[in-house]
């Protein structure tokens, strides 16, 4: 290129498409999947920090995000040297880089009419060159990007472009490996449930201790608890099986 951010990687786009059209009919599983990982509106994450950081130092520029595009916003999970924003869906550099399907350079911003207006380009940052990846999940959907920012075009090496590859990788790891946590979470809550529950046999009453043997319900909570029965008897069960003397047994019982 003889302009702007001169790149040595052959997997690079330029881009002077349509961003709003992130993944045409791909769209509603592309936000089914990245729903599955329930992490849009979650706190900051250090493990996620971390990538934006490095990424910002490493490759030079002032700005690093990390951005999810949902159904109808873009949304920043992580940001390095700017504060998080959410976006309509099609305004966001995340949904560029998804519709670009690879490593996407935009070279000045100002001048692109879908981000002339961005906050980061006409506010105090005057943000100007773009290069993000997007992110791809394992079931093969890209959920958003891994993206630096700078206010002048620059070169970026092979060895740049690689790094990016790599971080967004990484990024795509903790994805994967917070989606498992959060599965792994559930299994441990349903196996508490099922703990509580104590099963009881449908014709005789009694119930099945934690070793499997079977004994009254009193049995088991005097085991459990050291607590001890007295017999007693409702008023329901006084009317049922003493109903000519009900009346005279309850007041008595008060």
């Amino acid at each position: 290129m003889s302009e702007g951010a001169a790149v040595e990687d052959r997997n690079v786009r330029v881009d002077t498409g349509d961003a709003s059209v992130v993944d045409g009919d791909n769209r509603d599983a592309r936000v089914v999947a990245l729903h599955e990982y329930a992490i849009l509106d979650s706190d900051p994450e250090p493990r996620f920090d971390s990538i934006t950081k490095i990424s910002s130092l490493a490759l030079e520029f002032p700005v690093a995000l990390i951005t999810l595009v949902d159904a109808d916003r873009e949304w920043t999970k992580s940001a390095f040297g700017v504060e998080p924003t959410s976006l309509p869906t099609g305004h966001g550099f995340g949904a560029a880089a998804i519709a670009a399907k690879q490593l996407l350079v935009i070279e000045d911003l100002s001048v692109d009419p879908r981000f002339a207006a961005h906050p980061l380009v006409t506010g105090p940052h005057q943000l100007r060159c773009f290069v993000g990846v997007p992110l791809e999940v394992h079931c093969g959907h890209q959920i958003g990007s891994l993206c630096v920012l700078g206010h002048t075009p620059r070169p970026l090496a092979a060895r740049d472009t690689e790094l990016l590859h790599t971080l967004a990788a990484q990024a795509v790891a903790m994805l994967e490996l917070r989606r498992t946590e959060a599965q792994l979470e559930g299994a441990i809550q349903r196996i508490r449930t099922l703990a509580t529950l104590i099963p009881i046999c449908s014709h005789c009453r009694k119930v099945r201790d934690d070793e499997n043997h079977w004994s009254t319900l009193e049995r088991l909570v005097q085991a459990k608890t050291g607590s001890r029965f007295t017999h007693g008897i409702c008023p329901e069960c006084v009317r049922e099986h003493y109903p000519d003397a009900a009346d005279e047994l309850l007041r008595l019982g008060k």
